[in-house]
């Protein structure tokens, strides 16, 4: 199989993972993995001792040149229980602030001996740029990239579908939002295509679905009402306000009556099915609060899976950087 220059880059030469950067062209079989992984890391958060040593030794820095307390601190997390030492670098105080570029800080993080940087940045494919250009021996976790990729966010929503509802193959799924400005939305279809899922729907307003957007296997829909009958997954987006101006939307209150999950919408979809969101939630306009915290949601479960997929991709890449390191070595 002739793999896309992205899984290339992500991929050791056996088709370990290297680095984390996005879902798009990475092979079922090493998503199957990462869940399987994940699934044996759910457990260790209700242990006494939260910990394994499977990075330990490792330094593992968090670079956040946008703000996200929430993934920050499930990234932070899970490297400690992975026994890694943590540096989460204060872009706002840093060099880079002060004159410094993103190479000369990276460059002297690099000779500190960091073996993991985790990276989250406003700009479209940051990441991609660090892994080739700039630290390829140091294992990249993208932690979003501008309207790019979440690949962990993806991953975690997968993991939450499949200890919720088995195999992926005969579920009906809608994903309901600001598809346009969403990097998590991509992630999503390229893992539910690749793990076998055959009706993804994607809905909202015209003027927030991606055009061409059908090539990726899914349908569109503008009726909300419509969409759901019968799913069985419901994955509620953020408004991505901070990425879009006032020509997408009229008013959030006009959203929310057309694309808000309320109570009656929900019983469009099967009576077994489940509510998810990626997170922060806007209440009253995406969702309502009592599906937001009703038994059909799963918005909570997800936060403690997304710390059991983040142990599971940084100790997967770092040993497959481990990896690919002793094999450079023995060629020389």
């Amino acid at each position: 199989m002739t793999l896309s220059p992205s899984a290339q880059l992500q991929l050791t030469e056996a088709g370990e993972l290297r680095h984390f950067l996005t879902i798009d062209g990475l092979p079922k079989p090493l998503l199957e993995r990462i869940i399987d992984t994940a699934n044996s890391f759910v457990v260790v958060g209700n242990q006494e001792v939260k910990k394994v040593p499977l990075l330990r030794g490792k330094t593992v820095v968090n670079l956040f040149f946008e703000n996200s307390t929430r993934t920050r601190s499930t990234f932070e997390l899970a490297a400690k229980r992975l026994s890694a030492d943590v540096l989460n670098l204060d872009i706002n105080t840093s060099a880079t602030s002060k004159g410094e570029s993103l190479l000369d800080t990276l460059r002297n993080l690099h000779a500190m001996h960091s073996d993991m940087f985790v990276v989250r940045h406003k700009q479209s494919g940051a990441p991609h740029f660090i892994a080739e250009q700039v630290t390829p021996d140091v294992a990249i976790i993208n932690a979003g990239d501008g309207r790019h990729a979440h690949p962990t966010q993806a991953m975690l929503d997968m993991l939450t579908i499949h200890r919720h509802k088995g195999a992926f193959d005969q579920l009906k799924v809608a994903i309901v939002g600001d598809i346009l400005h969403s990097r998590v939305a991509r992630d999503q279809i390229h893992a539910l295509t690749t793990l076998g899922c055959q009706d993804i729907r994607l809905v909202g307003p015209n003027t927030l679905l991606p055009p061409h957007v059908s090539s990726l296997g899914v349908t569109t829909h503008s009726n909300l009402d419509r969409a759901l009958q019968d799913v069985d997954i419901i994955i509620m987006l953020r408004l991505q306000t901070e990425r879009m101006d006032s020509a997408f939307l009229p008013s959030a209150d006009e959203y929310y009556q057309a694309y808000g999950l309320t109570r009656q919408r929900l019983l469009k979809a099967k009576p077994d099915a489940i509510v998810m969101h990626p997170g922060p939630i806007n209440r009253g306009i995406e969702i309502e609060s009592e599906v937001a915290d009703g038994k059909q949601s799963l918005i909570l479960n997800q936060v403690g899976y997304g710390i059991a997929i983040r142990m599971a991709v940084m100790s997967m890449s770092m040993s497959g950087q481990m990896q690919q390191r002793q094999n450079s070595e023995g060629k020389q």
